[in-house]
C-alpha cells in the first residue's frame, strides 16, 4: 500500500478510531536493509505495509493531544519516530547508536511498500554492533516477522549460479521472529536454503489464519462422507494454485491484489451456496481446480510479502508451498473426522442437511462480507 496522503489520513481515522479494518490477509510482516556508510555510520531503511502501520497506531496508541493529525507532515512525522523509537543499533552492553530520521514515505523499488529511512551514528559505541527490532515486531504482534538484508541493494545478475539458486552461501537476508537473537552485523546471513525452514513456517501459517482460503475448502467438505473425494478435491486445489502461486512469484504472470481478493470472495460465496442445490461431492474437485488458480494468486501474495530475494526464489517458493500443502492437510485431517464423527453421534452415521446448510450459511455471510469490503476498498 503506497503512502499517499489519503493513506496518511486512513491512518490518522484509525488512529483516532483505534480501530482498523479487518482483512482475510494480515501480512504482519516488515523489513529493513541496513547499509554501512563508513566511519561508523549506518543507514537503516525499514520497510512495511500501510495497513499494518495503521493497526500498529490504533494498538499502541501513540500520544497526538492537541495535534491537528490532518495537517501536511504530521502523520509522517509521527511514523519516523514510531519506527525510531523501535529499532536500534548497539553493542553487547546495550549501549544504542544515535539515530535520526532522513525521510519517511513511498518504497520507490516496491509499491506495495511504504519506507522509514534512519541513519545511525554509531561512532561512539563501542565493540561489536547488533540490530535489534524486536521492539518493532512486538509492537506487530505474535505473528510477527522481519526480513533483514545487510548490504547495498545489488543487480543480483552478479551473483553465480550456484548463489542464485542457493547451493553457496552469497550476500542476502534473514526472516527473523520475536524470541529470535539480535543480527550480529559481523557474521554472514542464512543462505537460501537456511531459510526454507522460515518460509515452510510462513506456509504453514498462511494457510492456517487465511481465513478466506479455510472457509473456501471446508464448504466444499461438507457434504463428503468417503475420503475419496475429499483427496480428489484437495489434489485438485493444489494442482492449480500451485501453478499461479510459481507464475506470479517467479514475477511472470500478476494480477492486481485487490481483484484477486474479491474473486476469493466470491468463489467462497459461489461453494457455500453450492451446497444448498447439490449433495454431490464426487464431482467438486472441479470447482477446487478452477477457483484454485485464483486462491494461488492469493498464496503468492503471502510469499511475495515477505520479500523473497531472487536467489532464494526456488527454496522459498518450494518451501512455502510444502507449507501450504501441510497446512491444507491438517486442516482436511480435523474436519473430516469431525464430521464424520457428528454422523455416527448423533445421526446414524448420516450427514445431515440442517449442519450443513447452517455451516454453508455462516460461510456465505463471511464470503459475503469479505466482498463488501474489498469492494469498498476500491473507490
Amino acid at each position: 500500500m503506497m503512502w499517499s496522503r489519503n493513506s496518511a489520513r486512513a491512518a490518522a481515522l484509525a488512529f483516532l478510531a483505534t480501530a482498523s479494518v479487518a482483512h482475510a490477509h494480515t501480512a504482519d510482516i516488515s523489513s529493513s536493509r541496513i547499509a554501512p556508510e563508513g566511519r561508523g555510520l549506518y543507514r537503516v531503511e525499514v520497510g512495511f505495509l500501510g495497513a499494518d502501520i495503521e493497526r500498529m497506531f490504533a494498538e499502541n496508541k501513540p500520544k497526538a493531544d492537541d495535534v491537528d493529525l490532518t495537517e501536511p507532515g504530521v502523520i509522517e512525522g509521527m511514523i519516523g519516530k514510531f519506527i525510531q523509537s523501535r529499532v536500534d543499533l548497539q553493542n553487547a552492553e546495550g549501549q544504542n547508536c544515535a539515530s535520526t530520521v532522513v525521510s519517511v514515505g513511498e518504497d520507490p523499488s516496491n509499491p506495495s511498500d511504504s519506507k522509514v529511512v534512519l541513519r545511525m551514528d554509531c561512532s561512539s559505541v563501542q565493540g561489536q554492533i547488533f540490530y535489534n527490532p524486536f521492539r518493532l515486531l512486538e509492537a506487530q504482534g505474535p505473528r510477527a516477522k522481519h526480513l533483514v538484508s545487510i548490504g547495498e541493494k545489488r543487480d543480483e545478475s552478479n551473483l553465480t549460479e550456484s548463489q542464485r539458486m542457493g547451493r553457496e552461501p552469497a550476500p542476502g537476508q534473514v526472516m527473523i521472529y520475536p524470541g529470535d537473537p539480535m543480527i550480529d552485523l559481523s557474521k554472514p546471513l542464512l543462505t537460501p536454503w537456511e531459510l526454507a525452514p522460515k518460509f515452510f513456517s510462513a506456509g504453514v501459517e498462511h494457510i492456517m489464519t487465511g481465513y478466506d482460503h479455510l472457509c473456501f475448502l471446508i464448504a466444499v467438505m461438507l457434504w463428503a462422507t468417503r475420503i475419496w473425494p475429499v483427496v480428489k478435491i484437495v489434489t485438485a486445489f493444489t494442482v492449480s494454485h500451485s501453478v499461479t502461486l510459481s507464475l506470479a512469484a517467479l514475477e511472470l504472470v500478476n494480477l492486481p491484489s485487490r481483484w484477486v481478493e474479491i474473486a476469493i470472495a466470491l468463489s467462497i460465496i459461489y461453494v457455500a451456496v453450492e451446497n444448498f442445490f447439490t449433495r454431490k461431492v464426487d464431482g467438486r474437485w472441479r470447482d477446487t481446480f478452477a477457483f484454485g488458480f485464483i486462491h494461488g494468486f492469493g498464496f503468492a501474495s503471502g510469499l511475495i510479502e515477505l520479500g523473497v530475494p531472487q536467489r532464494a526464489i526456488v527454496p522459498a517458493l518450494a518451501s512455502f508451498n510444502i507449507g501450504v500443502e501441510v497446512g491444507q492437510i491438517g486442516v482436511v485431517m480435523i474436519v473430516l473426522p469431525l464430521l464424520l464423527l457428528a454422523d455416527k453421534t448423533f445421526t446414524h452415521g448420516q450427514r445431515s442437511p440442517l449442519v450443513v446448510w447452517l455451516c454453508s450459511a455462516i460461510i456465505t455471510c463471511f464470503g459475503a462480507y469479505w466482498l463488501i469490503v474489498r469492494v469498498s476498498e476500491l473507490g
